[in-house]
């Protein structure tokens, strides 16, 4: 068609100028040549419009002329035949033209279908970065192209193509035949198996390898037709031969393939750092994969401290490495990371508690932890070693008293060029038996975590089998086959195999492992695997180096016991990454439903409950909390000097009454005079001035400040108050007050302005006077009634109190009633007696009261007397306070020519002056330093609660924090679900 168009337009081309240049044209010929017509000039029909099919650029076929016989009577004309071949070429010269032009014209416009045909490329300009399209500014280019090497040169250093692509093409064509081998995965279905491998480099290799099994298969059938007759024996010796050479063959197919892939994967990984670097420079942004795996990270983070208080179970896809002790889990995680990171050990326990390690792409090959902002530089020895040393004392952390291990997992982020993207947790090896130092109750408690983890319908199991010890002793296989019965997500990786080849009397044996019929276990896929000489030094590059180098001279290799694909922990590692997503596009979208679920059924209880009530979380709680009290801690410095110093001068005279009174007034008003009287008071004054007076005054002020603080942190405050802060502000209090202490220099000042303030005597007005007489009689009434009621303890109830409350005495009470009478009239015979018993008194005593029939011992003599005589005494300096009322007269003239003697009253008045003084002393230090410091004790101890998760998780608590804690936690875990299920689609 599309000839017959150019065709057609080349004609028209050519009749237009027929027709403008009233040329008559001959009538070209039809392109069948199966038919001549001979036909005259004469005869020739006129010009017809239709088109014949010709080609514009073909000469039409010359034509034969036919001669005339000559006439009588004609003169023949003379032909000028260089004129009809000038006018031949002239038409010729129009046809050439008009072809040219009706061609120009298809081509344009061809050229136009196929321009627009073609992509627009002006919006991927943004790949070349900006200062590629400067370089001509910068840049002589001509300069450098004469400076480079001319065509020739550069020809040698590019390899020959033709040959590599008839290298690849004679490899093609080798294992062009045969059937399709078995896969690494027995449960996955072919056609998505065929699909996800077949994609890229490494589908490439696996199609290869599923080649060379058929040919392996086909030279065993081969070796396995032969009869065993003396007749064929040369032909079966051949036969063998060919065999082997076969086999020799496909390692050496291999090993080159090998060779190359790893080229390839090298280069790859130098370009991905070079990519990932440039990201992180800010050349140009995009989604990379390693951003994928962080969100998925960062969920499962959050769904690990979720506690599933609605049956809300965690069922994302995560790899469980489980096995024996000692069994290589720890060294297998450590080639998929390319790292040393685990903490090593001969032959102990030195996985304690789960760790969950996220594999993720980057830069530079790092490690940092979950809740640290240390990164780790994988590529330098020191900081592997303080690496492995930070899991251990993480570990050991992790593990409380009495126990060996612990269900608390550590969160560890690897990154860097070419890992495989996946989560996976080393958990403790499984055991059989409980060795001295560990808990009893060790093997129950690794089971239980193994169990947990393997209980989730979407993980991925990697059951690691020591291939150096017999089948027989594993323990991990009978519980993975628990867990996981049909082999649906287990992965069974046999390590060690390099021992197992050496060890192993039968090499079937092993063949019968990694096929899966030795063990009832059922697996996905099976792997062997080496992790090194054993040695713990080595590198994970020596490591890699010796396996391949082992697999490459294995018999288990060479005689098809193992295929390629089930060796290496490159393979493994491939292949885990890939189930692993496959689960995870499987399994996301159905837990982000039922967290969608779980997060309405919470909302309509949080409505239900607490319909006029914020959402807050402890974390807002303890927030709101630490405002109310750093408040209230202001309000102390509100405080009015005067209320605190009427608080401390009440509070230290209770604590003082009883040694002024008892020790200091009753002592020296027993002296005979005045004189006496003054140097007794002053000596006991200075005595407790220098030892106790200054420690009971800042004991009573650190107890004043306390008692107000309390106060005003326990006080309700109306309808504001908030009932659920309550257990952390007595807790702040406590701690606050715990680590208060008061300033040392205190009690040193103090000392000093006490004693200058008993050493004052002089009363300066009536006023004074007449306050420290109330103050003595407030203080001597208090004593009063203490006494009364001592003594009426000791004495029983009076006949009122007999009669009207029908109470009676016991029989040691009537008796000191006996003895309180007769001591009564003693001192009514002599009311200035002294304040003590002599013998001869108390023997009369005794007689009397024996002589009416009633035996006493001293010692209750005694003891009566001394309440007796108490009460006797109280009531006469409280007469004699009456008669100081107006003594101040005779105070002024120092009682010089008075009977009257107010030695007492002064003694009050001191006492009195120094309680005011030692109060507004203790009421600047707390005003101006304590408060203060308790404010700043307070916002230290709240600092610190806000640090301890599990303080606060104690202090605050109730149905209504724990319900907002699971409903912010459920919408965390929703949004960041839906995150990454976003960013999953778009990386689909």
């Amino acid at each position: 068609m599309w000839r017959a168009r150019r065709a057609t337009e080349a004609c028209e081309a050519c009749r237009s100028l027929v027709v403008r240049g009233a040329l008559s044209l001959p009538r070209p010929r039809p392109a069948s040549r199966s038919l001549q017509h001979a036909r005259p000039p004469a005869a020739r029909p006129p010009f017809q419009g239709s088109c014949q099919p010709f080609s514009s650029l073909s000469r039409p076929p010359p034509r034969r002329w036919k001669l005339s016989p000559a006439r009588p009577g004609f003169q023949p004309r003379r032909h000028f035949w260089p004129a009809r071949l000038a006018a031949r070429l002239l038409r010729l010269r129009y046809l050439l033209l008009g072809s040219a032009v009706g061609g120009g014209y298809t081509a344009k416009k061809t050229f136009d279908q196929w321009k627009d045909m073609m992509p627009d490329l002006s919006d991927y300009k943004w790949i070349v970065p900006d200062f590629v399209w400067q370089l001509d500014e910068y840049i002589d280019l001509e300069k450098l192209s004469k400076a480079l090497p001319d065509s020739e040169a550069l020809a040698k250093l590019v390899p020959d193509l033709d040959k590599l692509a008839g290298s690849f093409s004679l490899l093609k064509d080798f294992f062009s035949t045969g059937t399709s081998g078995e896969t690494a995965f027995r449960a996955t279905d072919a056609s998505e198996s065929d699909r996800q491998f077949k994609k890229g480099l490494l589908g490439e290799l696996i199609i290869l390898q599923q080649q060379i099994q058929e040919h392996e298969e086909e030279a065993r059938r081969a070796a396995g037709q032969f009869n065993t007759g003396y007749s064929q024996q040369k032909r079966k010796v051949t036969d063998k031969e060919k065999v082997e050479q076969l086999q020799e063959e496909l390692l050496r197919t291999q090993l080159k393939y090998q060779r190359i892939l790893e080229r390839l994967e090298k280069e790859n990984k130098e370009l991905r750092k070079l990519v990932l670097q440039r990201d992180d420079k800010g050349i140009h942004h995009r989604n990379l994969k390693k951003s994928l795996i962080d969100m998925y990270s960062e969920v499962l983070d959050v769904l690990s401290d979720y506690d599933a208080s609605y049956n809300t179970q965690d069922h994302l896809p995560r790899v469980v490495v489980v096995g024996d002790q000692s069994a290589g889990k720890t060294s297998v995680l450590e080639m998929i990371a390319q790292a040393r990171i685990f903490p090593r050990g001969s032959g102990e326990m030195m996985t304690r508690s789960p760790v969950k390690v996220t594999l993720s792409e980057g830069p530079h090959h790092v490690a940092l932890f979950k809740d640290s902002s240390r990164e780790f530089d994988l590529t330098k020895e020191e900081d592997l070693a303080a690496l492995r040393r930070e899991i251990e004392l993480r570990m050991r952390k992790n593990v409380k008293e009495g126990y060996t291990v612990s269900p608390e997992t550590i969160s560890l982020n690897v990154k860097g060029p070419g890992l495989q993207r996946m989560v996976l947790v080393d958990l403790p090896g499984v055991i059989n038996t409980v060795t001295s130092g560990m808990a009893p109750d060790t093997k129950e408690t690794i089971f239980s975590i193994s169990k947990a983890y393997m209980q989730n319908p979407n993980a991925i199991i990697l059951c690691i089998q020591d291939g150096s010890v017999d089948a027989e002793r594993s323990i991990v296989t009978d519980l993975v086959s628990q867990m996981d019965p049909h082999g649906r997500r287990t992965i069974f990786v046999l390590t060690k195999v390099d021992l197992a080849e050496k060890n192993v009397a039968s090499p079937s044996r092993i063949q019968q492992i990694i096929e899966g019929k030795l063990f009832p276990m059922k697996a996905l896929g099976y792997f062997a695997v080496v992790t090194g000489k054993g040695n713990s030094s080595e590198s994970i590059e020596a490591i890699r180096d010796y396996e391949e180098e082992f697999f490459q001279n294995s018999k288990l290799l060479k005689t098809s016991m193992l295929k390629a694909h089930q060796v290496t922990t490159r393979n493994l590692s491939l292949a885990v990454s890939d189930c692993f997503w496959k689960m995870v596009r499987e399994s996301v979208e159905q837990q982000a439903d039922s967290f969608k679920a779980t997060r309405f059924n919470l909302e309509t209880e949080w409505k239900n409950n607490f319909p006029r009530l914020r959402e807050l979380d402890r974390n807002e709680l303890f927030e709101k909390a630490k405002n109310e009290i750093l408040d209230e801690v202001i309000s102390l410095s509100q405080v009015t000097p005067k209320h605190w110093e009427e608080i401390l001068q009440q509070m230290l005279w209770e604590r003082v009454s009883t040694h002024v009174i008892e020790n200091i007034y009753l002592p020296a008003a027993q002296t005979m005079n005045s004189g006496t009287f003054n140097t007794t008071v002053d000596i006991k004054l200075k005595q407790w001035t220098d030892k106790q007076l200054p420690t009971k005054a800042v004991e009573v002020a650190w107890e004043t400040l306390q008692e107000e603080f309390a106060r005003f942190m326990t006080e309700p405050k109306g309808k504001e108050h908030d009932d659920i802060f309550d257990k952390l502000k007595q807790a702040v209090k406590e701690e606050s007050i715990k680590r208060h202490k008061w300033n040392d220099f205190a009690e040193d000042s103090l000392r000093v302005i006490q004693h200058n303030a008993l050493e004052d005597r002089s009363i300066t007005d009536k006023q004074q006077w007449d306050a420290a007489i109330y103050f003595m009689e407030e203080a001597l009434r208090g004593r009063l009634r203490d006494t009364e009621t001592v003594l009426e303890n000791m004495v029983g109830p009076d006949w009122k109190k007999r009669w009207m409350h029908w109470m009676g005495r016991t029989q040691e009470q009537s008796v000191h009633n006996e003895t309180k009478n007769e001591l009564e009239k003693m001192l009514k015979c002599n009311e200035e007696h002294p304040a003590y018993l002599a013998s001869d008194e108390i023997t009369t005593v005794r007689k009397n009261l024996e002589s009416r029939g009633v035996e006493v011992d001293p010692s209750l003599i005694k003891d009566t007397w001394h309440q007796v005589y108490r009460r006797h005494f109280l009531k006469t300096a409280l007469s004699h306070c009456n008669l100081c009322r107006r003594g101040f007269y005779y105070y002024q003239r120092h009682f010089v020519d008075s009977e009257l003697e107010c030695n007492d009253v002064v003694l009050f008045w001191r006492i009195q002056r120094m309680l005011s003084i030692t109060a507004n002393t203790l009421r600047q230090q707390l005003t101006n330093t304590e408060v203060r410091r308790l404010e700043k004790n307070v916002k230290e101890v709240l600092e610190d609660f806000a640090e301890d998760s599990e303080k606060k998780l104690k202090l605050l608590t109730g149905k209504r924090v724990q319900l907002a804690e699971d409903l912010k936690k459920v919408r965390e875990i929703q949004e960041k679900l839906d995150a990454f299920i976003e960013a999953l689609h778009q990386e689909k």
